[in-house]
């Protein structure tokens, strides 16, 4: 079960985009640029273990500073371009600012940290100014629909002058620093940093070199972004991710769809059967076939309706086959060409090729399977974990035992950042992948408690264990807790009888 359920609340609106700043601060080298770029911190709702750049969204206190040649929205938003750059990087972007010692810009840094000085009164108490010419326009960016938390940034390049001093502080970000866009760009494609378009965008043109007003130019005309919004989607190289509006479990809105690839592409779960949401899908593949890729296969991770309703069109369309396990294709109105089994290995041309594991992983579905890609082991995982929502285990279907087991063997596989059919990336996949074994675990103690020894029906069960949960996931919580159940009656630890659950 992933789909949607009677009685559920409808999908909640799209987000507002808030507004907000970046600033990509470089200095110049013999070889070219090199770039401030920060890890943001895994813990972070928005982009949680992802490099970027200095940035934040835009506080009230922005508008009261003053920026010579800039007003209105425009000003504001180069104050907190500004003031973002001192409090994440510690560089003070204002005329005047040689004239500070380190120690006097890192107390001021702390002070507007912590909110015992507002940042015009930190400005004027030394003196300084902000200037609208010492930030270039170097885009605009606004986060896509599917997101639950979304920005419409601004960007703004600055060449840092030999002044200024950078300096990382432990909180929001986990690590910073001075790196060429050539090293990071090599990461990106080693899967060991992962990037929105926009800090993907920035490093190319940086890694082309050129004057700041050059720079700044091929900063604000990216490809593939109507609107402003990034139509592709690549968090790693080869990876591509494109979610898709679902009927699927509430929180979650979209179900990602995954492009895999250079040479060759793999596209996983197309997941919806809606015309509008396929043809976007199909105008993202095609854009790519038409640069010269081929599209091998259509694969599944399971049978699930919010996987599968685009199946036929897509593989239809395309003129290719599909891939799934057994007990996936006995479910699916498609003919399957080819049927994956736990440890084939799914080979991609490019440079370097990919090759993808197939790892047989049932427990949410009794055909379920992830891919694992052997060089960077980056994980499509469908819906062993999410990004956002809960993983639902419906028995018979589902077999709660069975799904902790293959958990526990993702963790020590070990695969790294987990693409998962709901939600964002997950950078820290062991972490996530403990983390839902805990939760089951904590769950499991709950429902031993809630067993007295006269016995409770299964309703009487969920009344007393999941006491938190909205009314209208009360019929899948009742699924859960079966689950659970049948497990703890296979380990002798609970008995059943006569519909009543007893300790065992």
């Amino acid at each position: 079960m992933s789909e949607t359920v009677q009685g559920a609340p409808p999908p909640p609106p799209v987000a507002v985009p808030r507004l907000s700043s970046v600033v990509v601060p470089c200095r110049r080298t013999a070889q070219g640029w090199e770039v401030f770029w920060v890890k943001r911190d895994k813990a972070l709702r928005f982009a949680g273990g992802f490099y970027a750049f200095p940035g934040g969204k835009l506080d009230a206190q922005d508008a009261d500073v003053p920026v010579h040649g800039a007003s209105g929205q425009d000003a504001a938003l180069r104050a907190a371009a500004a003031r973002e750059l001192l409090e994440e990087a510690g560089v003070l972007a204002a005329e005047g600012a040689e004239r500070l010692t380190p120690d006097a810009v890192a107390t001021l840094r702390r002070e507007v940290l912590e909110g015992r000085v507002s940042w015009r009164a930190g400005l004027e108490r030394h003196g300084l100014s902000l200037r609208s010419g010492d930030l270039l326009e170097a885009g605009r960016w606004v986060t896509p629909e599917f997101a639950p938390v979304r920005f419409d940034t601004f960007f703004y390049f600055l060449e840092v002058g030999p002044h200024a001093r950078t300096e990382w502080w432990p909180g929001e970000l986990s690590e910073a620093a001075w790196v060429t866009p050539a090293e990071a760009l090599a990461r990106w494609e080693a899967g060991t940093a992962l990037l929105h378009p926009p800090a993907l965008h920035v490093l190319r043109v940086l890694a082309r070199a050129g004057s700041p007003e050059r720079t700044a130019a091929a900063l604000r005309t990216p490809e593939h972004c109507p609107d402003f919004i990034a139509q592709r989607i690549e968090y790693q190289r080869g990876v591509r991710v494109f979610p898709l509006r679902t009927a699927t479990l509430p929180p979650a809105t979209h179900t990602n769809a995954y492009v895999l690839g250079e040479e060759e592409l793999l596209i996983v779960d197309p997941g919806s059967g809606d015309e509008e949401e396929l043809a976007r899908l199909l105008a993202l593949v095609e854009g790519l076939v038409a640069e010269g890729v081929r599209v091998k296969a259509v694969v599944l991770t399971h049978h699930h309706g919010d996987h599968t309703a685009g199946v036929r069109a897509v593989t239809e369309r395309l003129g290719v086959p599909l891939w799934c396990h057994a007990r996936t294709a006995d479910r699916v109105a498609v003919p399957t060409a080819r049927l994956l089994v736990d440890g084939e290995v799914l080979e991609l041309a490019g440079t370097p090729p990919q090759r993808w594991r197939v790892l047989y992983t049932p427990g949410h579905a009794q055909g379920h399977v992830c891919l694992v890609d052997e060089r960077t082991r980056a994980a499509v995982v469908g819906d062993m974990v999410a990004g956002v929502g809960t993983i639902v285990i419906d028995p018979p279907e589902g077999d709660m035992a069975e799904y902790l087991r293959q958990l526990a063997r993702l963790r020590d596989w070990p695969v790294t950042t987990l693409y998962a059919a709901h939600g964002m990336a997950i950078p820290d996949g062991p972490g996530k992948l403990q983390e839902y074994l805990d939760h089951r675990a904590a769950r499991e103690a709950r429902i031993l408690a809630a067993l007295p020894s006269e016995g409770v029906t299964l309703t009487e069960l969920v009344a007393r264990a999941y006491v938190e949960t909205p009314p209208f996931l009360l019929p899948v919580a009742e699924r859960s807790a079966l689950a659970v159940l049948l497990k703890l009656q296979g380990e002798g630890r609970v008995r059943e009888a006569s519909g009543r659950y007893f300790p065992g």
